[in-house]
């Protein structure tokens, strides 16, 4: 019995222990994402999306596709400081769905001068080459 109790322990402590770091991972990837927003920096915020065309992202107009269409969208709806406000995150869930995807739930909030804005998302993380981004986000 001890024979196999050792190498289970030591199995499945290593696995939580992956888990715990990949979670932190994510967690942090929505933490830089938050400073560089606050900081006007819409660049920096997008470093935690999926550089790729097959990007999906789910808003008020609809679905885009791509890194570079988001990028834009960005761009136009916050062109400036004043619009970008000071952001929020409220993270419901973050679910571990396998070893390279992260399903997390969440609710988002500007605060703005000219008005605060808000809502829910959901995002699709995959780990890619070592990296936790989103691959897909709603937003609304």
């Amino acid at each position: 019995m001890k024979k196999f109790f050792l190498p289970a322990l030591l199995f499945f402590s290593i696995h939580l222990f992956a888990q715990t770091n990949d979670e932190k991972a994510v967690r942090q990837v929505l933490a830089t994402q938050n400073a560089a927003w606050n900081r006007g920096d819409v660049a920096s915020f997008m470093v935690g999306y999926w550089n790729s065309d097959s990007l999906m992202f789910v808003g008020s107009s609809g679905v885009v596709y791509g890194y570079k269409n988001t990028l834009e969208n960005y761009k136009k709806n916050y062109a400036d400081t004043a619009s970008m406000g000071k952001l929020f995150f409220d993270l419901i869930e973050v679910n571990r769905l396998s070893a390279e995807y992260y399903y997390v739930t969440g609710k988002w909030l500007l605060k703005r001068n000219m008005g605060d804005a808000g809502g829910h998302f959901t995002l699709l993380f995959k780990k890619i080459k070592g990296k936790w981004l989103i691959v897909s986000d709603h937003s609304s």
